[in-house]
C-alpha cells in the first residue's frame, strides 16, 4: 500500500514537472503539429509562427528558436489588407499575442513622479566677497583657513598702507594746532581737521574708527579689514606679505544655510516642470529626508545630451555640504492641464502600456485589434505619444492621436506582426518610403556603441547571478557610456532617438532600492537594446542573444538581452535562472530581425 502510494505521489511530481518545464520553455506538443502535418497538402509551405522569416518546403524544426513549423495557410493573410495581418486563433497563440484596452489615465496616476540625480552646489545668490577698501600690505590674516566660519564685522585681515598711515599723520596734526590755537585761527585750522577727515573718509574709513583715530597719540600703521557678512570661508585669495590695490579681494565667504541641488532634467519632461514645485532629497549620510523647490529653469538645452539644468532651492541647516550627491523625486505638474494635452480638452489623457508602440526614429506605430472579423485581425497604425511615464511593468505612453478610447492595442507581439505584414508584402508602419530601417555604421561607430550594448550585458548577467550591488555599478557605467557617443550624420539622428531613453533607463537601474526594482527597471532597458540591435546591428565582437522567460513579471512574459548561448535568467536569478527560451542570435555585424 505504501509502495503504490509512493508511486502516485512520483508520478503526480513528474507530472508537474513536466508541465512547469513546458510553461517555462513555451514550446508546443510535437504530437498535434505532426497531426496537423499528415493532413497538410504536399506543396504547402511550412513557417514558424514566432519567426514568419523562416519558410521552408515540409515541416521540421525552427532553426532560430526550436519550436515546430506550422503551415503557412494556418496563419492566415491571404485576404489581408495593405495595413492588415491575421492569424488563426492557433497562431495567435503560439505567438502569445496579447492586447490591452486603450483608457483615460486614472486620476490618481496624472500626477508624475521623476527621479533624478541632485548635486548640491552652492547657492549664487548667498555668496559674499571680502575686499580690501584701501591699497596697502597684508601684514595679518587673521582668518588662515579655508571653511572656517566668521562673523559680521569681525576683523580677517590687518593691512599696513602709506595712504592712510600719512593721512592719519595728517588729521592728528591739523587736531593738535587746533588745540592750540583761539578765536578766528581755530576756525581755520577746524577746516583743515575737517579736510583731513574727509580724506580718511573717501579712503574708506568708517565714521566709527574715525572718532577713535582722532583721539589716538600717534599715527596708526595697522589697518583693520572687517568681514561684511557672516558666512563660511570657501577661499583665501590672498597671502601674508601681498600687496593689495583697494577693491582686492581677499576671501570668498558664503552662507550654507541654505544650498542648491542641481538636477538634469530631460527634455521629455521639462514641459512639466515649474518654478515652485516640490522636490523631495534624499542624502544617504542624512537619516531623514529635505524638502526644497524649484527655484529655476534652464532656458537652454545641452545639445548632445539633451538635458537641462534645472536649481532646487533647499534650506539645509548647514547639513549638506557643496559637492554631496543625492537623489531627488519631484512630483511633476499635472500632465492634463499642460498644452500638450490640449488635443483631449474634455478629460484626463488617453494612454497605452510602453509596450505596446514600436519606435523608428521619430515615429511611433501600435498595432490594433480590429473587431468583428472570422480571424484575429491587427492593424498597423501611426500615433502621436507623450512623454513615457513611470519605470518598469507600470510604464505608460500618453496618446496624443491616432487612437480611440476603447480600442485594444497590442502589448506583446507587435514586431513578430509587422514582420509577417512585410513578408506577405503589406505596407509595413515600420519601414516607409523613405526611411531607413538599418543604418549602416564605420568602424568608429562600431567601437562607440560597442560599449553600450557589452554594458548592458553586464547588467543582465549582475542581475543573473544576483549580484545588484554589480548591477548597480554597472548601470552607472552604461549611463556614462551613452553619454559619451558621438555619432555624425544619419547616425547621429538614429541615435539620438535611442539615446535619451537608454539614459533615463540607465538612471533607473542605477537609482533603484532593490534587485526586484532593477530587474523592473531593466526590462525597458533590453527593449532599448533590442531597438539598437536593430537599427545598427551587433557592434561587438561576440554574439548577442535575446531570451524570453514567459513566467517573468507575474506570468506577463518578458525578454532579455544575455551573453551565452544557455538561457540566464535576468528575471529570477538563482531561483529559475535557466528557465525561458532563446528567440534569437545577432551575430557580430548582423542585426535583430523579427522580435519586439
Amino acid at each position: 500500500m505504501k509502495a503504490r502510494i509512493f508511486m502516485g505521489i512520483a508520478g503526480a511530481a513528474i507530472a508537474l514537472a513536466a508541465f512547469g518545464l513546458g510553461r517555462c520553455t513555451g514550446e508546443p506538443h510535437a504530437a498535434g503539429e505532426a497531426a496537423g502535418a499528415a493532413e497538410a497538402p504536399a506543396d504547402q509551405v511550412w513557417t514558424c509562427s514566432m519567426h514568419p522569416n523562416v519558410r521552408q518546403d515540409g515541416p521540421g524544426i525552427c532553426p532560430l528558436c526550436g519550436m515546430d513549423l506550422v503551415p503557412a495557410s494556418s496563419l492566415g493573410g491571404a485576404d489581408d489588407g495593405p495595413t492588415e495581418v491575421s492569424l488563426s486563433p492557433r497562431a495567435a497563440a503560439l505567438v502569445a499575442v496579447r492586447t490591452t484596452e486603450v483608457r483615460a489615465e486614472d486620476a490618481e496616476r496624472s500626477e508624475v513622479l521623476r527621479r533624478f540625480v541632485a548635486r548640491v552646489a552652492l547657492d549664487e545668490t548667498r555668496r559674499d566677497v571680502v575686499t580690501s577698501w584701501i591699497g596697502g600690505r597684508v601684514d595679518r590674516l587673521h582668518v588662515r583657513a579655508t571653511g572656517q566660519r566668521v562673523a559680521r564685522g569681525q576683523v580677517v585681515a590687518t593691512l599696513y598702507s602709506p595712504e592712510v598711515y600719512a593721512a592719519h599723520q595728517e588729521l592728528l596734526s591739523a587736531k593738535r594746532v587746533m588745540d592750540r590755537l583761539e578765536g578766528p585761527a581755530r576756525e581755520g585750522a577746524a577746516l583743515a581737521l575737517e579736510a583731513a577727515r574727509d580724506r580718511l573718509r573717501l579712503l574708506g574709513v568708517p565714521d566709527a574708527e574715525l572718532a577713535a583715530m582722532e583721539e589716538a597719540e600717534r599715527p596708526t600703521r595697522a589697518v583693520a579689514v572687517r568681514s561684511p557678512a557672516a558666512g563660511t570661508v570657501m577661499e583665501r585669495l590672498v597671502t601674508q606679505g601681498t600687496y593689495v590695490s583697494a577693491g582686492t579681494p581677499l576671501y570668498s565667504l558664503a552662507r550654507l544655510d541654505r544650498v542648491w541641488a542641481q538636477l538634469e532634467v530631460y527634455e521629455r519632461d521639462l514641459p512639466l516642470v515649474r518654478v515652485g514645485q516640490p522636490v523631495a532629497l534624499r542624502f544617504e549620510g542624512l537619516p531623514d529626508p529635505l524638502v526644497g523647490e524649484v527655484a529655476f529653469v534652464s532656458p537652454v538645452v545641452d545639445a548632445r545630451r539633451r538635458v537641462a539644468e534645472v536649481r532646487v532651492s533647499v534650506p539645509s541647516g548647514g547639513v549638506l555640504r557643496p559637492g554631496m550627491v543625492g537623489e531627488a523625486t519631484v512630483q511633476l505638474v499635472r500632465a492634463s492641464r499642460g498644452p500638450a494635452w490640449s488635443r483631449r480638452a474634455n478629460g484626463p489623457p488617453l494612454v497605452i502600456p510602453a509596450t505596446a508602440p514600436l519606435f523608428t526614429g521619430r515615429r511611433s506605430v501600435v498595432y490594433v485589434e480590429v473587431p468583428g472579423r472570422e480571424r484575429p485581425t491587427y492593424e498597423a497604425r501611426g500615433v502621436t505619444l507623450g512623454p513615457r511615464r513611470g519605470e518598469g511593468a507600470d510604464a505608460i505612453y500618453p496618446v496624443l492621436d491616432g487612437l480611440r478610447e476603447g480600442e485594444r492595442v497590442v502589448v506583446h507581439g507587435a514586431f513578430t506582426l509587422d514582420a509577417e505584414l512585410q513578408i506577405r508584402g503589406g505596407i509595413s508602419m515600420m519601414a516607409r518610403e523613405g526611411e531607413s530601417s538599418h543604418v549602416e555604421l564605420d568602424e568608429v561607430a562600431r567601437g562607440e556603441l560597442a560599449p553600450v550594448i557589452e554594458g548592458a550585458l553586464e547588467i543582465a548577467a549582475r542581475l543573473a547571478a544576483d549580484d545588484p550591488e554589480a548591477a548597480l555599478d554597472a548601470a552607472r557605467v552604461l549611463r556614462m557610456r551613452v553619454d559619451g557617443v558621438t555619432l555624425a550624420g544619419d547616425a547621429g539622428e538614429a541615435w539620438a532617438a535611442l539615446a535619451t531613453p537608454l539614459m533615463e533607463q540607465a538612471h533607473a537601474v542605477a537609482h533603484a532600492r532593490t534587485i526586484a526594482e532593477m530587474r523592473a527597471a531593466f526590462e525597458p532597458l533590453s527593449a532599448s537594446i533590442e531597438r539598437v540591435l536593430s537599427r545598427f546591428g551587433n557592434p561587438t565582437d561576440v554574439p548577442v542573444r535575446v531570451a524570453h522567460c514567459p513566467m517573468a513579471f507575474d506570468d506577463r512574459g518578458a525578454r532579455w538581452v544575455q551573453r551565452g548561448e544557455v538561457v540566464d535568467n535576468a528575471y529570477f536569478g538563482d531561483a529559475m535562472r535557466t528557465c525561458g527560451t532563446i528567440e534569437a542570435t545577432v551575430a557580430p555585424g548582423a542585426r535583430l530581425e523579427g522580435l519586439r
